[in-house]
């Protein structure tokens, strides 16, 4: 190679998702260009000295919800970029009461969001209880949006809960068209059912509403997302998985090598459901924190380093403060009946967390943190060979972590809408140093070099498999 580099990385450890490499990184228009000894690579117009660094592929989030309800595509993408990611993958929604279609609704958002957003990002669509909306399916894969996702809960958000001959029949049409089917797996009848009685008899405080979602309820709906892929041939993948019981469940799918795959979010592994007294309503999420002496954490933990769980997930979710509060009076409804929402903002605390309390306290290898925050998510939405690896000819996107930085984390350092956040005190070590988006840094040392519509829209293509089998 003779031509000059635009970027050269050098002196830090270089990890992908199966070995952690002695190497320099060579960058040319806005791709990997080449990774070699220092020594041997051209001169580059901007050299970054990584000594004492650790140099991962570009972080994705593959499960966000950003929009009018939460923070927007202008200030989400901010608050991500300075927490370490390069690449968003959020939930969007069609409007149903005018009977939008999905590439009518793909377009609108795009073009906007594409105006306002730091970070690379895509679509997942949430498709309602609304049969029309299945046409617009294989014109949706062919403009990149490759993901759909369903939901099996929410009773009370007409029409938002999808009943089983609705997914059977989206799931025909996902699998056809060359995309994946998602879904959010509770049983929306049980857990209707259960917050009913629990208002019945009073039982409103924060505190009762773990019980509302029991942990079977949502193995339940993992077995019958797996039955109904199974029939329809669709590939599963099950969003933010929180009990072993699901666990299990889906390890006997993969055992006998169906297309189901899953992920958990930092809450799940951290979290537990005494936070409801502390927090109320603020800690309101589906599926709920589980129970503070019950096995789900653990095992977790333990189906990521098996690898049985692919990919890490924030589910961003954050409400402002007027929404949340009148939940302390009841978790469940405002007077007006309709729902206390639900969720919690983690999009900014996600990488560090992964970091410090899976690769640090946890050991977790280097390489696992790659593999669950960028390839994999990579593969399985559709991205492989652009994101997620530092492979010659994929978009150039890196994150750097300083491995000695320790901090605490604090919502007063926080960027998003929620002005709140359930690591509050946390004791952290390690954090994003820099990152670098398609060759071009992006956070420097806590200050951002990219401005708002520098992000580009990503057109995503099928489904390939996750990197499987123990990450040591």
């Amino acid at each position: 190679m003779s031509a000059k580099l635009d970027v050269l990385v050098r002196g830090g450890q270089v990890v992908t998702s199966t070995d952690v490499l002695d190497v320099a990184i060579g960058i040319k228009d806005g791709k990997f260009a080449a990774l070699a000894p220092a020594d041997v690579l051209p001169d580059a117009e901007r050299v970054i000295d990584a000594r004492g660094k650790i140099v991962l592929p570009g972080a994705i989030d593959c499960h966000l919800h950003l929009g009018p309800e939460y923070d927007d595509w202008r200030g989400g993408p901010l608050a991500a970029a300075h927490a370490g990611l390069t690449t968003l993958l959020g939930f969007a929604l069609y409007d149903h009461t005018t009977k939008e279609t999905l590439p009518h609704a793909i377009k609108r958002l795009r073009d906007d969001t594409g105006r306002q957003s730091v970070l690379d990002f895509g679509f997942h669509f949430i498709l309602a209880n609304t049969p029309y909306i299945l046409d617009g399916v294989p014109e949706a894969v062919d403009m990149g949006v490759t993901s759909f996702k369903l939901f099996m809960t929410y009773k009370k958000r007409p029409p938002r809960m999808c009943s089983d001959d609705f997914i059977c029949k989206a799931m025909e049409i996902i699998s056809k068209a060359g995309g994946l089917t998602q879904l959010h797996c509770e049983n929306g009848d049980v857990l209707d059912y259960l917050e009913d009685k629990a208002m019945v008899e009073g039982h409103v405080h924060p505190r009762y509403f773990p019980a509302t979602c029991p942990d079977w309820a949502e193995e339940e709906a993992i077995n019958r997302a797996i039955l109904m892929g199974a029939m329809t041939g669709s590939p599963v993948y099950v969003v933010h998985l929180s009990t072993q019981l699901g666990l299990e469940r889906i390890k006997r799918a993969q055992a006998q090598g169906q297309r189901v795959w899953t992920e958990t979010c930092p809450q799940y592994l951290l979290l537990d459901d005494s936070l409801m007294e502390q927090h109320g309503p603020f800690a309101k999420m589906g599926p709920p924190l589980r129970r503070t002496d019950g096995p789900d954490r653990n095992a977790l933990w333990d189906g990521m380093a098996q690898g049985y769980v692919s990919t890490v997930g924030s589910d961003h979710a954050p409400r402002s403060k007027e929404a949340k509060e009148p939940g302390w009076q009841n978790v469940f409804v405002y007077p007006d009946g309709k729902p206390i929402p639900f969720g919690a903002p983690s999009v900014e605390t996600m990488v560090p967390l992964m970091y410090s309390e899976g690769v640090v306290k946890r050991g977790l290898p280097l390489t696992w943190m790659a593999r669950v925050l960028a390839e994999n998510p990579a593969r399985i939405f559709g991205l492989a060979g652009r994101k997620g690896a530092i492979r010659v000819g994929a978009d150039a996107d890196l994150l750097i972590i300083d491995p000695e930085a320790q901090w605490t984390m604090r919502a007063a350092d926080l960027r998003g809408i929620a002005g709140m956040t359930l690591y509050e005190g946390w004791p952290m070590r390690g954090r994003p140093w820099m990152t670098l988006l398609r060759g071009r840094v992006l956070l420097n040392q806590g200050k951002l070099e990219q401005e708002p519509g520098y992000g580009q829209y990503l057109k995503r293509g099928a489904p390939v498999p996750p990197i499987g089998g123990a990450v040591r």
